[in-house]
């Protein structure tokens, strides 16, 4: 059996979510985010993102930037003693690019991780800002899914979360 994860969404869950986020300078860590990451860690848990970028299909940005942004983050992390054990993302948009399966809701980016860092997804857990990241979840097989959204009123997600320090 594989270890479980903790997925990520990055947008609206690591940083505050600013349409086609791509430079350092404009990134901002959400409140709870790398207690949240230690407390799951040091529980076992795998560290994994799963992102939309469909700035990349749109041409707001190249995957040379994302690539920069995701370096940086990963490190900002590192100094705080946490491991991203993977980020996975969707370049995609279906308006530009055409359909796809990695795209959330579709679970791609999960199975993905699952079979390359050799995930127990049914022992893992999602934590998104949106609908979409429950369905992809949920799609891979991971039962337990949180929606962070102070406005969500119901959810197919396990609960809603207004805090990320509500699941330490």
């Amino acid at each position: 059996m594989g270890k479980p994860a903790l997925f990520l969404d990055r947008d609206g869950v690591i940083n505050v979510d600013t349409d086609y986020l791509y430079r350092i300078e404009d990134f901002e860590f959400i409140d709870g985010i790398f207690e949240l990451c230690a407390a799951y860690q040091a529980r076992g848990f795998l560290i994994v993102v799963v992102t939309n970028q469909s700035g990349i299909a749109r041409g707001r940005y190249s995957e040379a930037d994302f690539d920069r942004l995701t370096a940086w983050m990963v490190g900002e992390f590192g100094k705080r003693g946490v491991t991203i054990a993977g980020v996975y993302y969707c370049p995609h948009h279906p308006e530009v690019t055409g359909a796809c399966t990695c795209r959330k809701p579709e679970p791609g980016m999960l199975l993905q991780a699952a079979e390359e860092l050799g995930i127990d997804l049914s022992h893992s857990v999602m934590v998104g800002d949106k609908e979409r990241d429950i369905a992809a979840a949920h799609r891979a097989g991971v039962r337990e899914t949180y929606l962070f959204d102070a406005e969500a009123q119901t959810t197919e997600a396990s609960r809603i979360i207004t805090s990320l320090r509500e699941l330490l």
